[in-house]
This record gives C-alpha cells, sequence and structure tokens, in this order.
C-alpha cells in the first residue's frame, strides 16, 4: 500500500461513511472520484438529519411551541457554526440560501436593484473571468442585459491559470463588481485572490468570491480575502444538498435591496407598502431550509473535528501522488496546472482521442466514478479546443489506492479502445 506524508487516517474516516462500503457492477469495490461534484455524507450529519424529523421538525421564527422554539434555536445554531466555520465578524452576515448558485444570484440581483454607489448599470463594468463555473457567468450575463452594464473578463493562460497581465485595463474606475472563483472546479487552479483584491479596491469596486470549491477542503477566513461577498454550497462539504451560504459585509447587506419577498423579510406589511427586517432575514423570504441548515452545522462539527489543514495536507499530498501517476499515463493531457502547487484536489484531463464519455462509462463498469462533460464550465473548453473532459477529485475519504484504481482503470480504458 503507498503510504504518503501527510494522509489523515483514511480507514477510520471512511468507517463514517457508509456509501463507501457499496459494491457495484456485479460486487466492484465502489471507487469515488466525484467528489467535486458532491461529497459523501458522514453517518454524523445523516443521524443528525433524522434526530431533526424524527424530534425537532417545526417552521422557524414563526410559533411559540416547544417544536418551534428548540428548531429555531438549532436553526439560528446553525448559522452561528457557519459563521465561526468562516470566520465572520457577525453572524448576521451569514445568509442561507438553497445553493452557491442561489447565493451568486443574490448577489447579481441586489446590485441591480441597489441605489448608488452599488448599483450596476449602462455606465458600469461587471468583471469576471474564463474560469467560471456557469454559476458565476449567467447571472452576470443576465444583469448586463437587463441594466446595459458592460461584461469583462479575465482570459487564462496555456497552464490553466489567470491571465492578469493586464489587470489595470480590466479592472478600471468603471467596475462596479469583481466576480471569480477562488478554486476552479474544472481545472483545480487557485486563484490569487490578493492580487484580484488589491485592484479591485485600488477603484472602489466590490468583490465577489465563489467558494464552493474552497470551502470543503481548506481554511476559509473571509475576514482574511478581504472580500465583500464569499458564496458556498453545503452539499460539497459532507452537508446535505439544498444549503448553500452568502456571506456579506454587514453595512452592504444593510443598504442592498431584498432579492425575494415573502414570509418572515419583512418587518411591516400594508397594501400600500412594505418594510423589510434586518439582515440575514431580509434575504431570507419564506420557509427556509431548515433541516439542511442542521445538516450542515452537522457537516461542520464533523470537518473541524478533524481539522481543515489537515484535511488540505491530506488532499495535497493526494493531489501531488495524482498528478504523478496521470502523467505517467501515456496519451493522457491534464487540463490545468500540472503540479500540486496553488491547485485543488480535481484533475480533468483528456485521453488520446477517446471521448471523455466513454472514458467515464469504461471506468463505471470498473466501479469508479469521475465527472465526465465541461463541468458546467463550457468556456474553459472551449479556450483549450476540446469537448469535454474526464476529471478526477478527491477528498478526505480518498486514498492512494484509489488513484492506483484509477490509472490501472484509464489503462483498461486504452486497450478497450486500442
Amino acid at each position: 500500500m503507498t503510504q504518503l506524508p501527510g494522509l489523515l487516517d483514511t480507514e477510520a474516516i471512511r468507517k463514517d461513511f457508509p456509501i463507501l462500503d457499496r459494491q457495484v457492477h456485479d460486487g466492484r469495490k465502489l471507487v469515488y472520484l466525484d467528489n467535486a461534484a458532491t461529497s459523501q455524507k458522514p453517518r454524523q450529519v445523516l443521524d443528525a438529519l433524522s434526530e431533526y424529523y424524527e424530534r425537532y421538525n417545526a417552521n422557524v421564527h414563526r410559533g411559540v411551541h416547544v417544536l418551534a422554539e428548540e428548531a429555531t434555536a438549532l436553526y439560528e445554531g446553525a448559522r452561528d457554526k457557519v459563521a465561526e466555520f468562516i470566520n465572520a465578524p457577525s453572524r448576521d452576515e451569514v445568509i442561507f440560501t438553497k445553493n452557491a448558485s442561489e447565493s451568486l444570484n443574490l448577489v447579481a440581483n441586489m446590485l441591480g436593484w441597489a441605489d448608488e454607489p452599488y448599483r450596476v448599470d449602462h455606465e458600469t463594468e461587471i468583471v469576471i473571468t474564463e474560469m467560471e463555473h456557469h454559476s458565476n457567468i449567467v447571472p452576470w450575463q443576465l444583469l448586463a442585459q437587463r441594466t446595459g452594464a458592460k461584461l469583462r473578463w479575465f482570459g487564462l493562460t496555456d497552464d490553466g491559470r489567470l491571465d492578469l497581465s493586464n489587470i489595470d485595463e480590466v479592472i478600471t474606475e468603471k467596475t462596479k463588481i469583481v466576480s471569480f472563483v477562488l478554486v476552479s472546479n474544472i481545472l483545480g487552479t487557485q486563484n490569487p485572490v490578493e492580487a484580484i483584491v488589491r485592484r479591485a479596491q485600488e477603484v472602489g469596486a466590490l468583490v465577489c468570491v465563489d467558494a464552493s470549491q474552497a470551502a470543503p477542503h481548506m481554511p476559509l477566513d473571509v475576514q482574511a480575502l478581504q472580500a465583500d461577498f464569499v458564496a458556498f454550497t453545503g452539499h460539497k462539504m459532507c452537508g446535505p444538498t439544498g444549503i448553500g451560504v452568502l456571506w456579506g459585509r454587514q453595512e452592504l447587506l444593510e443598504d442592498l435591496p431584498p432579492f425575494l419577498g415573502g414570509g418572515e423579510m419583512i418587518e411591516t406589511v400594508s397594501m400600500h407598502s412594505s418594510t423589510y427586517a434586518p439582515a440575514p432575514h431580509k434575504f431570507e423570504a419564506g420557509t427556509p431550509p431548515v433541516a439542511q441548515a442542521v445538516g450542515l452545522g452537522a457537516a461542520i462539527d464533523y470537518l473541524r473535528s478533524i481539522g481543515m489543514d489537515k484535511i488540505l495536507a491530506h488532499e495535497h499530498a493526494l493531489t501531488e501522488y495524482a498528478v504523478k501517476r496521470l502523467l505517467e499515463v501515456p496519451d493522457l493531457r491534464i487540463i490545468g496546472p500540472t503540479t500540486a502547487e496553488e491547485r485543488g484536489a480535481a484533475i480533468s484531463f483528456t485521453l488520446g482521442d477517446i471521448h471523455p464519455h466513454d472514458v467515464g462509462q469504461v471506468l463505471d463498469e470498473q466501479g469508479i466514478a469521475v465527472r465526465v462533460g465541461h463541468h458546467c464550465a463550457r468556456p474553459v473548453c472551449l479556450r483549450y479546443g476540446i469537448p469535454a473532459t474526464t476529471r478526477a477529485s478527491f477528498y478526505l475519504y480518498s486514498t492512494p489506492a484509489e488513484i492506483d484504481a484509477l490509472v490501472d482503470g484509464l489503462e483498461h480504458v486504452r486497450n478497450f479502445f486500442g
């Protein structure tokens, strides 16, 4: 068995994840390498969800009965856990959404409806990057179409990094917001936040960071990032689906208008007008994802019990090993950085002229789960002249043996189509 420095005790950790014991395709051991799409869930999260529905299920912020008060305490307790996890100055800066896509749409719509000095209009510009997930492209395209604002973006270098050589020409006095991904879901690239934020602050632009591929894998400190908004999702970090987070600076949340209207986001309502509750409730219209927030809180407890620094070290060792092993496969081309430095634990690649969907299908028959396609990042595929990639992505329960299984599986793919 391959031993690497910095690895976690995966034998113990994997016992917490019931699904990892599954056998597929006539008894083959499941090798789950699709963690950038969604992570598996530990027993502690499954138990928290079950206990919530069995003992506490009620609507929150409404009733005076014991279940309603207990459910509200659990929901708001989850907000406290998120705030501590990301080092937010205030719990009131943590907004629960259904996913990171909704969080990013929330920011875009707030700015489209805002008053000065935050309003995006036909005289302003929005800056994104060619590396973004569609969730951080389409909302800004929609906003630009609606307001007449100009959408600009940073391109990519041949080795899968942002080309910031023209940063002063892209981020200008006209820029109202810069929105970019911290870690790419397709390339794995970890972006230079400090340089982008520094330039944005020089011209008075807001900064929004998509941390969906960062929050599960490394310590996330919103104060250190110096961003104005940070978005991420729960299901990629051992939590349930249906829960996302938007963190925003308190003074911004106080000044910006709500995105959705409905119950519990109001202070008063008459037939003529309404006034709104303070943040975060101003941005959480209707019945919120209560059970999902409780599950996210349990996931945060689980991750913190292991340690985010240790998870990062584990994944760095795995990624370094995976890059080395994958480059041994003939005709394999990694799309993105070919070192483990400044990159996350997702590696996309092509295998000669074999279509990624065929690669994924044959790997699946061997029990190996990977992602194939454009990974909701089609501009990246267009930039590198490829229709799609195969992506393997790792997490705290991934092992060197699974990487070896992937490499053996790819050799089988080559022989199958050879």
